[in-house]
């Protein structure tokens, strides 16, 4: 059986990791999630290279949700340097599914983006494992998770 791992952080206004595990088994039947909560945004490279060497997990989805303020910004910078690392470390795909809080200006759309992109996120990481053919169909279609797609030029 595959093992997935996701990853989310307390400082997320929305439980995108409910949101991602609830359409990865909208999308596939026989599958173990494990799942590890931590902090913070810079805390989701360990929590996601721990799920691969300890817990087995043959991809990892990572989701966080910075806050609008420059220091957030710096620190989803490092996050996501972090977690490229810990896949280039692990040869393991980790999708990063980050939120910025200033990309909607008010709480409900923010929690759409938030609930689409997780789902949109959580289809991706499925495609990768289990049908990377549609991937290949997908190639410069301008899709874009958890807003409009802009479409091919």
């Amino acid at each position: 059986m595959k093992k997935i791992g996701i990853c989310d952080t307390t400082f997320a206004r929305y439980d995108m990791g409910a949101a991602a595990i609830d359409e990865i088994k909208k999308q596939v039947g026989n599958i173990k999630i494990i799942r590890s909560t931590v902090p913070g945004v810079k805390d989701l490279p360990v929590a996601a290279k721990k799920l691969i060497e300890e817990e087995n997990c043959e991809i990892v989805l990572a989701l966080g949700m910075p806050g609008p303020e420059e220091k957030d910004k710096v620190c989803a910078h490092e996050a996501s340097t972090g977690l490229i690392s810990a896949q280039l470390m692990t040869n393991t795909h980790i999708l990063e599914v980050f939120v910025h809080e200033d990309e909607e200006h008010n709480s409900k759309e923010l929690k759409k983006l938030a609930e689409n992109r997780a789902r949109e996120h959580a289809q991706n990481l499925v495609k990768l494992l289990f049908k990377p053919e549609k991937l290949l169909r997908e190639a410069g279609m301008g899709m874009r998770e958890g807003k409009p797609d802009v479409g091919p030029l």
